[in-house]
């Protein structure tokens, strides 16, 4: 009888020692939990437990939009419909599975004013004009998502919500064109004082595989500069059209993110 009891204690402590082997539980007590569904196969979403590509680099292209000068982008009363072209391309790093850092650069032409200056100038009064600017910035990252999401399921989760926030200088070069043609009105260096920026948004990101996402992004650009829209000195009779003193504009773009490491 002794013997019989010995063999069936041996027969299910060996499945459990095999088990214990394989686990990914903490020894915190954290887990499992009754949020985990009592799964002992879970561990924190952490950067330490390496569950995620913690970097990867970024590349994306769009149109910037002047919204908020005294020559805009759109037809609101200080301009017309004018499409300039964006490009971004990134290094991301992850610092947990909600929040991360990047830093990006931007390349980008904004068009704004009556007419494009790829044209000749319409009329004696019309004015146009073109910002060619870079910019450097560091963002960081929330993927709202991932803060929702328990760490036992083991959805695909395929759709993300991100949000982006930071500072850095951008450096511009503004031109404007009328009857009497193309000068250039303004030209700002990089990494100065006057060259300080803001910019957020939010992107949604869908996971084509685990190495590519692919991203539609909406950015605001706040450039602190009245002079950005290539209305020349700030008391001159362009800047003078409206009151505010910054210059800001949308810019909506689509890109990939590639994953790199394990």
């Amino acid at each position: 009888m002794k013997l019989s009891l010995a063999i069936v204690a041996l027969a299910l402590a060996i499945p459990g020692a095999n088990y214990a082997q394989d686990s990914t539980a903490v020894s915190t007590g954290t887990y499992p939990n009754t949020f985990s569904s009592g799964s002992a196969n879970v561990s924190p979403f952490t950067n330490q437990s390496k569950r995620f590509n913690d970097w990867s680099i970024s590349v994306g292209a769009g149109v910037p939009l002047l919204q908020s000068a005294d020559l805009t982008s759109i037809k609101n009363g200080n301009g017309k419909n004018l499409f300039g072209y964006s490009a971004y391309v990134s290094i991301d790093k992850a610092i947990t599975h909600a929040f991360g850092i990047n830093l990006q650069y931007d390349r980008g032409e904004t068009r704004q004013g009556w007419f494009n200056t790829k044209d000749a100038a319409p009329d004696a009064t019309a004015v146009g004009a073109r910002t060619q600017y870079d910019a450097i910035s560091i963002l960081g990252d929330i993927n709202f998502s991932n803060l929702l999401r328990r760490v036992d399921n083991h959805s695909t989760y395929r759709w993300a919500l991100h949000g982006y926030a930071g500072v850095g200088t951008i450096a511009y070069r503004a031109y404007q064109k009328d009857s009497k043609g193309q000068r250039l009105m303004t030209e700002v260096k990089p990494f100065k004082l006057g060259s300080m920026f803001m910019q957020a948004g939010a992107g949604l990101k869908f996971k084509v595989n685990r190495r590519i996402d692919l991203e539609g992004r909406l950015m605001y650009v706040v450039t602190g500069d009245d002079e950005f829209d290539g209305g020349g000195d700030a008391y001159s009779a362009i800047n003078k059209r409206s009151e505010q003193v910054s210059d800001n504009f949308f810019n909506a773009t689509l890109g990939l993110s590639i994953k790199l490491g394990k």
